[in-house]
């Protein structure tokens, strides 16, 4: 690596935006993959980011086509889901020797079974891996894990505003404390963000997919604020059973997270009443998150030959959901 490290950022989203800023004020030479109006707004007037009331333009190389930006020290992928089998094996030109691919998404990651141990040791998760690309594209190896807890909306192409952030935690999936891993948290912490690095970052994601798996979905089929799906007493029924179905199957491999739901749903309601992401996409008539956050552990508990009925209900309404506004067939 050179002494100041390199970074493309895929998916100059909301929280892809936001981790760019981060990093660029953290002293990282930060490159932007984008595409379309997001592209001509970052090349015409830098990344806008507000933060604390703050408008600023940050000045970052975009491009749409990864040969102009690579190879980069740490490629930190901020896609949907539902986008990164399509877009990642494209990005081979990002990638050199000793890249490491930051995977800052929602959900259960493609990479998540291998080298874990347990009974679904290195099973191929169809949901979010079909065909096993990405595995044989991106191994365990190359991984940092990345859980965002933050609040970020792109208000228009190339435009972000930092709405709310509590913490944003990395790993290396052997728990390994490295110079990769060092380097990139310190870099966040000199951006003024509180930042941890993890031993478990499986632990971690699976703690905070137990919120977003039910909350997220719940509040999309209903078009109802996190705190109104809470306060019915028949919706909080329905997310204490998916949310005891999950915690059966991180019991199954290995991952208990050591709390009830109801504290889970203290945390919640800390957060204030807000719109779930998923509930924004389905407003706006996007394709959901349906795979990596409820898709996936209907696929595990199948390999485990656990039943989930309430998981299974609610992926299949929401998948169907997905479809009907996006326009978009359901199915895996």
């Amino acid at each position: 690596m050179s002494d100041r490290p390199s970074a493309v950022i895929v998916g100059a989203g909301a929280i892809g935006g936001w981790l760019a800023a981060l990093l660029h004020d953290g002293g990282f030479e930060v490159k932007l993959l984008a595409r379309g109006a997001t592209l001509a707004a970052v090349r015409a007037d830098g990344l806008i980011y507000e933060a604390d009331g703050v408008r600023r333009s940050l000045p970052l190389q975009a491009s749409d086509d990864p040969a102009d930006l690579g190879p980069a020290d740490y490629v930190v992928v901020a896609l949907k889901g539902q986008a990164w089998p399509q877009v990642g094996p494209s990005l081979g030109p990002l990638i050199g020797p000793d890249t490491a691919i930051v995977s800052a998404m929602n959900g259960v990651p493609w990479w998540f079974l291998d080298g874990f141990g347990g009974p679904l040791q290195g099973m191929a998760l169809e949901s979010v891996d079909p065909g096993g690309a990405l595995k044989s594209f991106y191994p365990v190896r190359r991984v940092i894990g990345c859980i965002v807890h933050a609040s970020a909306a792109a208000e228009a192409p190339g435009v972000v505003r930092l709405a709310m952030a509590d913490k944003l935690t990395f790993g290396e999936p052997d728990g390994a404390s490295t110079p990769r891993l060092e380097r990139l948290v310190e870099a966040c912490r000199r951006a003024g963000m509180n930042t941890l690095a993890t031993a478990d970052v499986r632990l971690d994601i699976w703690a905070k997919l137990w919120g977003n798996m039910s909350m997220n979905p719940i509040s999309a089929l209903t078009r109802a604020t996190t705190l109104r799906v809470l306060d019915d007493p028949e919706t909080n029924r329905l997310i204490v059973e998916m949310m005891g179905e999950m915690a059966a199957v991180g019991h199954d491999i290995g991952l208990d997270l050591g709390i009830t739901p109801a504290d889970r749903m203290v945390v919640t309601r800390r957060l204030g009443d807000f719109r779930t992401s998923m509930l924004h996409d389905a407003e706006a008539g996007r394709p959901l998150e349906v795979d990596g956050l409820l898709g996936v552990l209907v696929e595990m508990a199948d390999r485990l030959g656990r039943p989930v009925p309430f998981l299974r209900a609610v992926f299949g309404l929401t998948r169907v959901l997905s479809g009907s506004i996006s326009g978009c067939k359901p199915g895996r």
